[in-house]
Formats: C-alpha cells, sequence, structure tokens
C-alpha cells in the first residue's frame, strides 16, 4: 500500500482523526488515529510529529482515571511515532520521559511500579525505549545533567522494581532492556556517545545509581532459576554496561569534569557522586563482593549464554577498567579462565587469554589454597567450576606452568590442595566382602572395574576434570621434580599415599601426551610444541624409581583380607592365616579394621593401574620392566579380593596391548621363562613369598599347552612340598592344583567315547561280527578282579619281573596323564582330611582328574580302586555338601569306569541313596517354597539329576533297579517341588533305556490309562491295578512318561 508522502494531504488527513480524539478520548478514536498514522511515511511523519502526539500526550494528561486499554493504545501509537522519527526538541523528550514513567507508577505510591496489566507495561516500555532510541543529538544528553538526577533516579527505581519483582519474563527482560536504553549502552550496532566528554557527564551522573542497579542486579542474577536465561543474561548485561560506564579507567584518569554542582541546586547538589580516589577504591571494594557472588553463580549456571554472557562481562571490565577495579581483576580473570573448559564450543572460544602472569600464578595459587575447604563445604555445581578454573589457570599458563612449579610454594600449595581432594571413601564395606575366584576370572579385556568413590565429591566430571588437572601438570610441568615431590609426598604419609599415586599415574600420561587437551589459549601464544615434552629416556627413569616403590614389600604385600582364625576359608585367605608373616606384614592383624583392608585394596588398585599407565606411556619400551613388573601383577590377579583380581587382570590386558601382544596368552608365554624360575625359587621359601602359588595359578588359567613343559618341574616341586607338610600347605596348593587340572581338561579334551562301548555287545544289530568267547571270558575276568582289588598292587612287580628287557615296555604315559596320576594319588589322601572345605576342593580335584584319566582306562581303573574307600566315606558319612560333591565324582566315574563300578555301587552305595531318597520324600512333599534354598533339597536334586544315568551306564541289575525306582516313585507326585519332578521323569528316562518292559509294568500298576482287550477270547485278560483307578497325584507325570516313552500305548488310551 502507498504511503502518503505529501504534508499538506496527510495534515489534511490526520487532522480530524487528532480533533476528534481531541474532544473525545475514546480507545476508538486511538486505534482510529493509529491506524492513519501507518498510513503516513516517515519523512511526512516527522515534519507532523507534534502535531500527532498533541492529542496522544493529552489522552495521558487528562485528569482522572483511565482505561487501561485506552493507556496502552495511545503507548502504542506513540511508539509507533517515535520508531519512525526522531525528537529533536528538550520540551518534547522530557514531557514524555514524564508522563510514560507516571503511566508505570502506582498513584498512591511513585515510587513503586503500578498494579497494572502485563499488556500496558509490556506497551509502556516499549514506547520508553523507543523514546530514548529517537533522542536525537544532543539534546539526549540533558538527561544527564545533575538537575535531572531526581527524574533519572525515579525512572531508575522503576525500572529496578520491573525487572527484579515482575512475575512476567518478558516485562522483566523488557524492563532491563530499556534501562540500558536510558544510559546510552543498549545492544544497538550503533555507537551512541560519540566523545569521551559525553560519555564522562553520563559516567558521573551514573555513578549515583550504581549501587543500585548493581545491587539489583546481583540479586537478579543470583536469583531464582526459574525466571530464565534471558533474564539473567540482561540483568549481567546491565551490571556490566553499567559498572563499565561509570568505573572507566580512561574517564577516571582525565579527572571529572564536574568538581563541584552549581549553587542553584539545592538539595540535588546532595545526590551528585565525585568519582575521587577514594570514592573508586571502596567502590571497587563493594563491587568485589558482588562479582564474586555473580561468578560463582554464572558460571555453574545451566544455560550456556548465561555463562558467555559472564564471559563478556569479565572480557569488557578487564578491558576497560582493570586499573580501577584492581581487586576485581582476580575474580574476573577466574571466571575467564573457568570457562576456558567449558563444555560450550561458543563459550570456550569466546575467552581470550589475558597476558597477566603473575595475577594467573598467585590466583592459582590462591585457588589451592581454598580449594581443599571448597571441596568440602561446597555443591558439586560449585565444585566443577573451581576445579574448571584452576584447570583453566594450568592451561593458559601452558608452558609457563614449568616456571610456576619451580616455586616451591605454589607446588606445595597443589599438591596438597590435589591430595586432600582425591581423598577417597574407604567405608563400602562390599569392597572387603567381595571375592573372587581365580578360575572364573574374566579373560577379556573389558571386565567390569569398581569405580572409584571419594569422600568430598560424588559427580563424576569432577573426577574427570582432577584427572585432567594432573595431566595437564605432568604435560607442561618438570618430570623429575613432580616424580619426586609426589613420591615423597607418597612415602611420608599412609593418607596421601592413595592420592598421591592417582596423581603420579596421571602426570605420567600427561607427560606422555595421552589424554592432555593442548587446545585453548596460552600466555605465550606461540605453538603447541613450543616447549620440550619429556624424552623417552626420562619417561623410562621417572617410571622405573615409581614402579621399584610401588612393589616395594611395604607397598605391595598389604593385608587385604580378615585373617580367619582356625579353619579353612578359601584359598588364599588360608595363605595368610597360615603364611609365616615376615616383617613386611608385622604390623598386620586379625584386627585390622574395614576401613583399613578398603584402604589397602584401593592402594593396590591405584598401582596396579599406575603400572598399567606406565605401560602405555612407555609403549614397547616397557618390554624390559615386565622382568621386574609383570610377576608382582600377577601376584595380584590371583588375589581372593575380586576388585584387586579384576584391577590386576586390567592391568595385564592393557600390559599386553602396549607392549605388542595380541593377548595374556602371549604375554605370559614369551615372559614364561623367568616368571617360572621365579616361582620356583619362592616355592622354597614358601613363608616368605606365599603368593608364589597364585602366579602359577594365574599363568595356568590365562595360557594354553604350550606352557606345560616348562611347569612340569615346578608341579612336581609342589607336590613334594604337599608330602612334606600338607598340614600347613595343603589348603595353599589344592587350589593350585585345581587350576591345574581345569587346565587340562581344557587342554586336552576327553575324546567323549568310553572304551567300554567297544567291547559291549551290540544287541541291535544283526550284521556284527562274530564274538570271540575265549577273549570275552578273558576279559570278564580280569575287569572282575579289578573290581575286587585283586591283583592290581602286585601287577608293577610282576610287570618289571617278567618284561624286564622284553619287547612289549609299558610306553611312559604323556606328561599331562602322568601329572594327573601324581595328583590322584595325593587326592586319596587327602579325602580325609577334618577341613570341610578342603575336602570340597579335592573332590573337585578329582572330577577332574577322573576326566582327564578317563582316556587311559589301564591308569584310570587302579587310581580309581585306591580312591574308593575315601570316596565311599564321603558318599554315606559325610556332610551334606561334601556327599553333594562326592556323588558328582561318582557319576563321572561312572561315565567313565562305567562297569568297574556296577557291583561297588550296588553293594555300597546305592542302598544309602535310596533310603535317603525315600526318607526325603515325605519331607520335601509338604515343605513350602523355602525348602527349595535348604541343602537337603540341593543334594536331593543333585542325586536325582545323576541318578539315572549312572543307572543305565553302569548297567545294574534288576534288583537294583527295582530298589531305585522304589525310592524314585514318590518324586513322580505332583505335590513335589517342579525340578523334582523333573530330575525324577529324568531317572526314569534312564531306566526305560534299561529295561523298557519292566518299567512299562510299574508305570501302568501305578495309573494305566486304557484297559488292553486280548485280542483272542482264549488268552486271559490283562489285570493291572492301574486299570480303573481315578486320576491322583502321580498320574500326570506317569502319563508324561508313557506318553514320551512308549507312545503307542498313549495314543490307543484315546
Amino acid at each position: 500500500m502507498t504511503q502518503i508522502s505529501d504534508p499538506k494531504i496527510a495534515f489534511a488527513y490526520l487532522r480530524p482523526a487528532c480533533v476528534l480524539l481531541t474532544k473525545e478520548p475514546t480507545l476508538t478514536n486511538v486505534e482510529k488515529l493509529s491506524s492513519q498514522l501507518k498510513e503516513v511515511n516517515d519523512a511526512t511523519l516527522q515534519q507532523l510529529q507534534d502535531y500527532v502526539l498533541f492529542p496522544l500526550r493529552f489522552v495521558l494528561k487528562v485528569p482522572g482515571p483511565k482505561k487501561e486499554k485506552l493507556v496502552q493504545a495511545v503507548a502504542d501509537a506513540v511508539s509507533h511515532v517515535l520508531e519512525n522519527t526522531c525528537i529533536q526538541n528538550w520540551d518534547t523528550l522530557h514531557d514524555l520521559f514524564s508522563e510514560l514513567c507516571l503511566c508505570l507508577c502506582s498513584p498512591t505510591d511513585p515510587g513503586k511500579p503500578a498494579d497494572t496489566s502485563e499488556e500496558l507495561k509490556s506497551s509502556v516500555l516499549r514506547c520508553l525505549d523507543a523514546l530514548f532510541h529517537a533522542a536525537y543529538g544532543d539534546i539526549v544528553f540533558k538527561l544527564f545533567e545533575p538537575v535531572m538526577l531526581p527524574g533519572v533516579g525515579a525512572a531508575v527505581s522503576l525500572l529496578l522494581a520491573l525487572g527484579e519483582k515482575e512475575k512476567s519474563r518478558d516485562i522483566q527482560a523488557a524492563a532491563l532492556k530499556c534501562l540500558q536504553a536510558l544510559t546510552l549502552q543498549c545492544d544497538c550496532a550503533q555507537d551512541h556517545i560519540d566523545s569521551s566528554s559525553e560519555r564522562c557527564t553520563i559516567g558521573s551522573t551514573m555513578a549515583s545509581f550504581l549501587p543500585g542497579i548493581t545491587t539489583a542486579m546481583t540479586r537478579i542474577i543470583t536469583g531464582d532459576l526459574r525466571q530464565g536465561h534471558v533474564v539473567t543474561v540482561r540483568a549481567i548485561k546491565v551490571w556490566s554496561s553499567t559498572v563499565g560506564l561509570v568505573m572507566e579507567d580512561s574517564q577516571l584518569q582525565a579527572g571529572d569534569p564536574q568538581k563541584s554542582p552549581p549553587p542553584d541546586l539545592g538539595r540535588i547538589g546532595q545526590l551528585v557522586i565525585h568519582r575521587t580516589k577514594e570514592w573508586v577504591q571502596s567502590t571497587a571494594g563493594k563491587l568485589c563482593v558482588l562479582l564474586k557472588k555473580i561468578i560463582s553463580c554464572s558460571l555453574a549456571h545451566q544455560h550456556w549464554r548465561v555463562r558467555m554472557g559472564m564471559v563478556e562481562l569479565s572480557d569488557h571490565l578487564l578491558a576497560t577498567c582493570s586499573q580501577s577495579l584492581g581487586e576485581c581483576v582476580g575474580p574476573l580473570l577466574e571466571a575467564l579462565v573457568g570457562a576456558v573448559n567449558d563444555e560450550e564450543p561458543r563459550v570456550r572460544q569466546s575467552c581470550s587469554a589475558q597476558t597477566f602472569t603473575s595475577i594467573l600464578s598467585e590466583n592459582l595459587h590462591t585457588l589451592a589454597t581454598s580449594l581443599p575447604r571448597l571441596m568440602r563445604t561446597s555443591e558439586d555445581q560449585k565444585k566443577l567450576y573451581v576445579l574448571n578454573v584452576f584447570l583453566g589457570y594450568l592451561k593458559i599458563l601452558g608452558p609457563l606452568v614449568s616456571v610456576v612449579l619451580n616455586s616451591a610454594a605454589h607446588l606445595e600449595r597443589i599438591s596438597k590442595a590435589l591430595m586432600q581432594v582425591l581423598e577417597l571413601d574407604v567405608t563400602d564395606v562390599r569392597i572387603v566382602e567381595e571375592r573372587s575366584v581365580a578360575v572364573t576370572i574374566e579373560t577379556s579385556s573389558t571386565a567390569h572395574i569398581q569405580r572409584k568413590r571419594f569422600l568430598y565429591f560424588t559427580d563424576d566430571r569432577i573426577f574427570s576434570v582432577l584427572v585432567e588437572i594432573c595431566r595437564t601438570l605432568g604435560y607442561y610441568g618438570n618430570l623429575y621434580l613432580l616424580t619426586d615431590h609426589f613420591l615423597d609426598l607418597y612415602r611420608q604419609s599412609s593418607a596421601y599415599r592413595k592420592q598421591a599415586a592417582m596423581v603420579l599415574n596421571e602426570i605420567f600420561r600427561g607427560a606422555a601426551g595421552i589424554g592432555v587437551v593442548t587446545e585453548g589459549q596460552r600466555l605465550e601464544g606461540g605453538g603447541q610444541r613450543a616447549f620440550e615434552p619429556a624424552t623417552q629416556e626420562e619417561l623410562t627413569a621417572a617410571v622405573t624409581s615409581v614402579i621399584e616403590e610401588y612393589i616395594s614389600v611395604n607397598n605391595w604385600h598389604l593385608i587385604t583380607v580378615k585373617v580367619q582364625e582356625g579353619g579353612f576359608d578359601s584359598s588364599n585367605t588360608h595363605i595368610n592365616s597360615l603364611q609365616v608373616i615376615p616383617s613386611a606384614f608385622a604390623s598386620a592383624s586379625s584386627s585390622s579394621s574395614f576401613h583399613q583392608l578398603n584402604s589397602n585394596i584401593w592402594q593396590l588398585c591405584v598401582q596396579l593401574e599406575g603400572i598399567a599407565y606406565f605401560a602405555q606411556a612407555l609403549g614397547l619400551s616397557f618390554r624390559p620392566m615386565l622382568m621386574t613388573s609383570l610377576y608382582p601383577v600377577l601376584e595380584k590377579a590371583g588375589d581372593e579380593t575380586l576388585l584387586v583380581s579384576q584391577t590386576a587382570l586390567s592391568s595385564m590386558w592393557a600390559m599386553s596391548k602396549a607392549c605388542g601382544y595380541p593377548s595374556l596368552k602371549e604375554l605370559i608365554n614369551e615372559n614364561a621363562d623367568y616368571l617360572l624360575n621365579d616361582i620356583s625359587l619362592n616355592l622354597q621359601r614358601l613363608s616368605q613369598h606365599p603368593q608364589a602359588p597364585r602366579v602359577l595359578t594365574v599363568m595356568l588359567t590365562h595360557s594354553d599347552h604350550s606352557l606345560l613343559p616348562l611347569v612340569g618341574d615346578i608341579i612336581q616341586d609342589v607336590l613334594m612340598a604337599l608330602d612334606l607338610s600338607y598340614d600347613h600347605t595343603a589348603a595353599l596348593f589344592c587350589s593350585v592344583l585345581h587350576v591345574l587340572m581345569k587346565a587340562l581338561v581344557r587342554w586336552f579334551p576327553s575324546s567323549g567315547g568310553r572304551t567300554k562301548e567297544s567291547c559291549r555287545p551290540s544287541q541291535t544289530c544283526a550284521d556284527q561280527e562274530e564274538l570271540d568267547v575265549q577273549q570275552f571270558l578273558m576279559d570278564y575276568r580280569k575287569q572282575k578282579e579289578l573290581a575286587e582289588g585283586i591283583g592290581i598292587e602286585d601287577e608293577d612287580t610282576e610287570d618289571m619281573g617278567n618284561d624286564t628287557g622284553g619287547p612289549d615296555v609299558k610306553a611312559e604315559l604323556p606328561a599331562h596323564l602322568s601329572i594327573t596320576k601324581d595328583i590322584m594319588e595325593r587326592c586319596v589322601h587327602l579325602l580325609s582330611d577334618p577341613s570341610l572345605k578342603l575336602r570340597l576342593k579335592v573332590l573337585d580335584v578329582l572330577e577332574l582328574c577322573v576326566c582327564v584319566l578317563s582316556e587311559k582306562e589301564d591308569e584310570l581303573l587302579p587310581m580309581a580302586h585306591r580312591c574308593w574307600p575315601a570316596l565311599l566315606q564321603r558318599l554315606t558319612a559325610d556332610d551334606p555338601l561334601a556327599v553333594l560333591r562326592a556323588f558328582r565324582v561318582l557319576c563321572t566315574l561312572g561315565e567313565t569306569c562305567g562297569d568297574f563300578l556296577r557291583r561297588r555301587v550296588s553293594k555300597e552305595v546305592l542302598p544309602k541313596l535310596s533310603s535317603s531318597l525315600a526318607r526325603q520324600a515325605p519331607i520335601s512333599a509338604k515343605a513350602g517354597p523355602v525348602y527349595t534354598h535348604t541343602l537337603a533339597y540341593k543334594l536331593q536334586l543333585a542325586v536325582l539329576q545323576g541318578l539315572g544315568s549312572l543307572c543305565q551306564r553302569l548297567d545294574l541289575g534288576e534288583a537294583d533297579l527295582d530298589a531305585v525306582c522304589e525310592a524314585c516313585l514318590p518324586y513322580l507326585s505332583c505335590r513335589q517341588p517342579v525340578q523334582l519332578q523333573e530330575a525324577c521323569l529324568s531317572v526314569f528316562r534312564h531306566l526305560i533305556q534299561v529295561d523298557p518292559d519292566a518299567f512299562w509294568f510299574t508305570l501302568n500298576e501305578l495309573h494305566c490309562p486304557y484297559p488292553y482287550t486280548p485280542p483272542h477270547p482264549d488268552l486271559q485278560p490283562i489285570l493291572l491295578n492301574g486299570m480303573g483307578r481315578p486320576r491322583d497325584e502321580y498320574s500326570d507325570n506317569v502319563l508324561k512318561l508313557l506318553k514320551e516313552e512308549f507312545g503307542w500305548f498313549a495314543e490307543t488310551s484315546r
């Protein structure tokens, strides 16, 4: 739409509406004039400005209450005029300024905002903002003459009240924006103050309002977060612009142009502020207090624009007021430094490095002094900010960190601060109680490691910043100086030992450039490699000294479990309770507190992490150090404390990767020679080196069969030591033997076929080879004699006497079978040990021995004969746990020995097992759900699960099968626990395979689903007890068996 450009036409067009509005000040007339104003172009409107403003101002001046909608419409119309024209008359500016302020203030209390609608306030504030921007030339500066102090003060008070107390965020932001425009410090690209004299005039006037503005803005900035980031950012800008205007160095150096107020001002003269040195100094101190509050709140704010505003404030004030705000330079610089590590890239990029080296180093010292207190008393968000500031100082100092650390005071403060901040929480009892099983430790490099818990913070981001601080120190600092200093702290006090080790670990990673962020601004502004990083030789020398300290006896062989008083707790616990403790262990006793044990565990974990980090830092150069560091790490990988063993295993993976080994197997095998040499020597001095078996255990767990030829002699040493003093070493070595046997099972898997199967005639194959009756009878006789123990003892002597020098010399056993046979010999004696836990361990070893020897029947059967009496005792007269484990061994023997055990099991085992099952059946049938957690239930379940396959393998006779059937029948009841029913079904499935006819009859005697009709009248009818019997507790399981195993019978019953 074309706008009116001719002033005469525009005047004629607007005149009726202006006259009508003057006569009738109504909302309709205001809106009509407002719409017509929009049809006049800016140049013409400028010429008619006074004319069109008169009726609008007249409406505001009409005495009496006015409707809010009317005042709002007038304010909108005036805003349109002011936004498109310039105010060239001081009177117009002054009058409009006063009239608009009156629209905002309360009629009864002019010092407070009126209780009007948000829409009206928004329109008036927009109009005020347009008024300040429309003031042309020098007339705007008349607002800042001393005579205007009361009027400007009233406006400032109104705007501050609206900005601070108004509920609407939009009104708050608009009021603060208007306050910026009043001081000509708005966000416009245009600079409203051209000369320094004008700036000085405004600064002198605004000095009178500086306390009120800064205090109110501080309350807004540190106020409720619910006000939103827009209001907070606007308040930061007002604070920054006002302080920058009043405290500007260039103004204060030029001197205050008005030395004394004019005499005609009267009381107004008391409002005038003279910016003297004393006033500047006093004001700077007060501003510093407010600034610290703002910084602590803003840089910890969640929204990045608030943090950005704080950075801009700091940058602005440091650039314009660094001399007048001397006390504030430190906090301002701290704010800039704290934002160097901000998570938002735009905030980081807005930080400009200021070259205040002395201030930086001094602030670093001051911050390090207060850091422990801040960590103890502040919330996590504040702690994170403080640590980011600390890290920012280090990054900005860059290579100058080394110079700062040359100051003993600085280094002492920083190190003590880190020692206190990194203090670990050692109150978690689970760390002490969690146990590892050496053979089930995760063998992957991704095993979960317990995260550290600290005393003074919980946020993981805080620990990440602390780690980066330590790495930055290592990257820029003098490596030898830092290593010596923190090693001294490590040695001085056990309270600092864990923290010092953590710092040392990260320092070396930083020195190697691992995980160091070298972006960011630095004082020298040079390239990132403007300094000399630590050389490989320096790293190697420093790492060697730290590793020696870590693995020294006093720092490595720490007690991590409570010593058990009497009895065997576990393999490794027994080590501690049986060993002759050397001087290094003298301080430990069974009274060690959980806190001390927890502390020891974490110290070992930190030191293990350190060795892994050193390997990462040195890479392939770490290989020579494996000779001194790998053995201790393997010791801890076999530790019974879960956290220690997991951390050691993780360290092994890190060492393997750093040294170029593809897996732990290669790491161990390539270094096995000197590891086994150390083990051999230490086994001879077991009282001084009780951890030697652990190392062997870990090696066996993570290696392969290529290790067997190397460990053969050591295994013999272990067996000899066991023979000489098994009372003291049985528990210790049984764990080793158990791991060894598991390794042998893994390395030499059994073929799975039973040698006896080839001797058993098959009744289903019609075209089998003709049976050699003579050979069958000879084999049968031999098996019968072996089963009765005849001829076993003097078999070897006869062979020696008859076959010496003959061609049929007995072939030498493979190494793994020879070792297994030797171990099984020892198991025979240890099965009767008084310690239950030792007996359980021996039974586990025995089961594995049977698995390995199963491929050599001639060796297995004599050994089975020798261990049978002791095994029988465990099966029939021992603790239920031992019975459970012994039955598992019996099942394994049944799988591998077959007919050899038939008579013994039939005569000595089955009666006891059958009576036990029969005795427990009514108990389990009546028991509740808790019963399934009892040992009796587990024993029942284990026996039922293994009994069927045992009977089938041994091919037991009819009487034995009847006894088993009678004992198991009660478990077909639906009242039994579900798992016992399932196990019982498995027993019958195996029994049916042995004698299907007998068990078909037995099941039908319980429940017969079908009346069998004779095929011929001359045949007698079949009468079974189960016929016609109603369904009972056994029916479901009986029917299931009949359907599964005798399907055609079940089908005919339908």
